[in-house]
């Protein structure tokens, strides 16, 4: 049956530029390209809900479960590499946090992530394109199942909008989530999406200590 919207399902991926370069994966033969000691983990997401790249959820929606190789574009992928995006930082900034800025080095600013390109006097010229934008990629996808268990489907998404476990119940269509009380307001935010998704109502209960993961 082909794959709708909305449908949860478990891949293997591997992502490259066209020229080879193996950039992100789960599959454990590749990802040691990558880190030999990182550890590969299952990839569980919902098609069409931004949980993944947009080009490979477009793709995937219509196919059925099976192996597929992507070829997507800068435009369908990380976006096309921007003028505007190359900035001067001035040198004092780095100096304020004690940083000393090198070409080559990759800083988080405000949760944006720049690369730097050349240093010189009190100027830093920085770029903060995605280091992918303006290459065309390749996703080998494999498809390993659709997902059916409703349990299976929450902790999936709680672990994808929190970064983290959380412990949960579900009864009379409705999806209890315990967090500790500095969480909460944060996880509200997300009720209209966790309905949309799942199709059930989010109820946040507070608890004293940090819950333990599922």
């Amino acid at each position: 049956m082909a794959l709708q919207k909305k449908d949860f399902i478990e891949i293997e991926f591997t992502g490259k530029i066209k020229d080879g370069e193996i950039f992100d994966s789960n599959v454990k033969k590749d990802l040691e390209k990558l880190n030999p000691e990182a550890d590969t983990k299952p990839i569980i997401f919902s098609l069409g809900e931004g949980m993944f790249l947009k080009g490979i959820d477009d793709f995937l929606i219509g196919k059925e479960i099976g192996k597929y190789e992507i070829e997507l574009v800068p435009e369908k992928a990380f976006g096309p590499r921007l003028q505007q995006f190359i900035q001067m930082v001035p040198a004092k900034i780095f100096q304020g946090q004690n940083i000393n800025p090198f070409p080559g080095a990759v800083f988080n600013f405000d949760g944006r992530i720049a690369k730097v390109l050349t240093v010189s006097g009190g100027r830093v010229i920085v770029d903060f394109n995605h280091p992918l934008a303006g290459k065309t990629v390749i996703y080998n996808i494999n498809i390993l199942r659709k997902i059916e268990d409703t349990n299976e489907k929450i902790k999936s998404l709680i672990s994808f909008l929190f970064r983290r476990d959380f412990p949960f119940s579900v009864k009379d269509n409705k999806v209890t989530i315990e967090v500790e009380k500095t969480m909460s307001q944060f996880v509200e935010m997300f009720k209209e999406k966790f309905k949309d998704i799942i199709g059930m109502e989010l109820e946040v209960k507070e608890i004293e200590n940090p819950p333990k993961t599922q």
